[in-house]
């Protein structure tokens, strides 16, 4: 099968991964990402272009790295906090700080700090580059596992992650698509060979409140569901359950109502219940948490909620 070693930009690729997707998988995350979704729980996945991390444990104390990171910052934007205590120790260290009003994303600081606390997240590769890297996997996708492409949204960087489709289809590996819906039809039809199971993520039904919960409409992505569906492609359709937010009795049943006219291409449905595992993440990009004193859903809200699916004969399941 013909392909294009195209480059691409990805932040993250995850072996053993037991929740994207059957079997055992390895996912590979692109970078860039149309939707900024409130609850998104990798933000260094929304942006394509690089960008600078902080994980504060990380760092040793500018002293001891006789200030390689300030020195490299052409903005001044870096600078010595007031000493405190290094974890563990009675020591008393100068950590840093970021103004990243001043920052301009150079990311020299990250190429100087020795030990990771200031990182890159994200990195350019290829086609090429990554199917060598899925090959050292291999042995673990039998038994229905394989390579899930995600992102992000992978449909963004389509080159890329259609040359990859290619690439891993010829080699008889199992691909799935962890996508957001939101790219034009076009693309979609012509991956859809090259996909054998498609994550396909439905977050509102209402088109204006999906604007202001996720910065898109949701019109192209229930065309593109319909589409796919129409082409014979296998969907498994996850929907994240946010309190407060997309968790109304309505939208729960029209999303049950539309999964259920999708017919058999719907394998699965999962609910994902809303979690705050990637808050972290926001403080080491400098990022306000924008849903931080919004709280889990409970465990009878979950089950109630997944029955609504279950009596339309869909196989649901909590995730």
């Amino acid at each position: 099968m013909e392909y294009v070693n195209a480059p691409g930009r990805i932040y993250d690729i995850q072996g053993y991964a037991v929740h994207d997707g059957p079997g055992i998988r390895t996912t590979v995350y692109t970078k860039g990402c149309p939707l900024r979704c409130l609850w998104c729980h990798s933000p260094e996945s929304q942006d394509y272009a690089l960008q600078l991390g902080w994980l504060e444990l990380k760092c040793l104390g500018a002293e001891l790295c006789r200030d390689a990171c300030l020195r490299a910052c052409p903005e001044g934007a870096i600078r010595r906090t007031s000493p405190s205590k290094r974890m563990g120790t009675d020591e008393l260290v100068e950590k840093i700080e970021i103004d990243r009003g001043k920052c301009s994303g150079c990311l020299r600081c990250a190429g100087e700090c020795v030990t990771g606390a200031l990182y890159t997240a994200g990195w350019d590769t290829t086609v090429d580059e990554v199917y060598a890297r899925l090959m050292k996997d291999v042995d673990f996708f039998q038994n229905g596992g394989g390579v899930t492409i995600s992102g992000g949204e992978a449909m963004a960087q389509f080159d890329f992650t259609l040359n990859l489709a290619k690439k891993l289809k010829d080699s008889g590996i199992h691909i799935c698509l962890d996508t957001t819906g939101f790219a034009p039809a076009a693309r979609f039809e012509e991956i859809c060979p090259y996909v054998d199971l498609f994550l396909y993520d439905l977050k509102h039904m209402d088109s204006r409140m999906h604007q202001r919960l996720t910065g898109v409409p949701n019109e192209p992505i229930l065309r593109n569901a319909r589409l796919l569906a129409e082409k014979g492609a296998a969907l498994q359709i996850r929907f994240p359950v946010i309190p407060k937010l997309n968790d109304g009795k309505e939208n729960i049943l029209a999303t049950a109502d539309f999964c259920a006219s999708l017919g058999a291409a719907v394998r699965l449905v999962q609910l994902l219940p809303y979690h705050q595992a990637g808050r972290m993440k926001y403080e080491r990009l400098g990022r306000p948490y924008r849903l931080k004193n919004v709280e889990p859903p409970s465990e009878s809200f979950m089950e109630q909620a997944l029955k609504v699916f279950q009596k339309r004969g869909l196989p649901a399941q909590i995730h």
